[in-house]
């Protein structure tokens, strides 16, 4: 565009009054978008020369899987269902081992002790209500699976002869039997302070290991007789699981892990998974036989 030069006639030829050159409208708007531009484009290199990538979470896989919606009970849905299946399942071992002409109370109350022994025992210990007095959910699963087992005992012999069934009650006893085990070791995170480290080491993790386990020793007049042939399976994954658990978020073991809670707590429900099954199809048996034959 050629700049054009206006000069006001009225002036006189000694003091001009001229313009200077001017540009139209479109123009000027090009090249302030132009700059807008160049100046957006430096803001934003500079940030991303601040700003490092992060880096690439390795584990991500354990939470990006449709086995997080089961394994971490994330809904009230999901939690409710397992809470019952790990009921009943109690249930499935208890009505199993008393006698046929056992009175209604002392099955009721043999059923209580075994399904929450562990959230009797820690709360105890820690000073706080047991869980069968905290949570009402679990009082109804517990009547419900009682009322089953005692009314339809059908059921219970056709899920012990159901592989498929027996897989499905395991998987969800034992997802609710690890959230049960995390929750504790949290209560006793908050109620045991530190000693010699700067954590509390041994409480968490024998809480845990109650807590995943405490029912065995009801009622209270069997003492060491649950033990007295060594650790049942449970036993042992709640003792190992809970102190896994335990010392990976509280030593720098975690540090850097995204949603560290969450992956730890995925990896303990498989690892219970993983020991129930292989009791209840026996795999664990003919190790420990293999065992002492060598």
């Amino acid at each position: 565009f050629a700049p054009s030069i206006c000069c006001d006639t009225t002036a006189t030829m000694t003091s001009p009054r001229c313009y200077q050159a001017s540009y139209p409208a479109s123009v000027l708007l090009v090249r302030a978008l132009v700059l807008l531009q160049f100046v957006v484009v430096a803001v934003l290199a500079k940030q991303s020369k601040d700003e490092e990538p992060p880096p690439p979470d390795s584990t991500a896989f354990l939470l990006q899987n449709p086995l997080t919606d089961l394994l971490l009970m994330p809904t009230a849905g999901v939690r409710y269902m397992c809470m019952f299946c790990y009921c009943f399942y109690h249930g499935c071992k208890v009505f199993a081992a008393l006698p046929k002409d056992a009175a209604p109370s002392y099955k009721v109350v043999s059923f209580v002790m075994a399904s929450t022994g562990g959230g009797i025992l820690v709360p105890i210990f820690l000073n706080g209500i047991p869980v069968v007095l905290a949570n009402d959910a679990l009082a109804l699963s517990i009547i419900v699976s009682y009322a089953i087992h005692h009314y339809f005992p059908v059921i219970r012999d056709v899920v012990a002869q159901s592989k498929i069934l027996t897989v499905c009650f395991i998987v969800l006893f034992e997802v609710f039997r690890a959230g049960v085990a995390v929750n504790l070791i949290g209560l006793a995170n908050k109620n045991i302070g530190p000693s010699v480290f700067g954590y509390p080491l041994f409480g968490p993790i024998i809480a845990g290991g109650v807590a995943g386990c405490g029912g065995a020793f009801f009622p209270l007049n069997k003492g060491l007789d649950p033990i007295k042939a060594g650790l049942a399976t449970p036993m042992v994954s709640a003792i190992t699981g809970a102190a896994a658990f335990h010392i990976f978020l509280s030593t720098s073991l975690s540090d850097g892990v995204i949603d560290a809670t969450d992956k730890a707590r995925f990896c303990l429900a498989s690892y219970f998974i993983i020991c129930g099954l292989a009791k209840a199809f026996g795999y664990v048996d003919m190790a420990i036989k293999k065992v002492k034959k060598e």
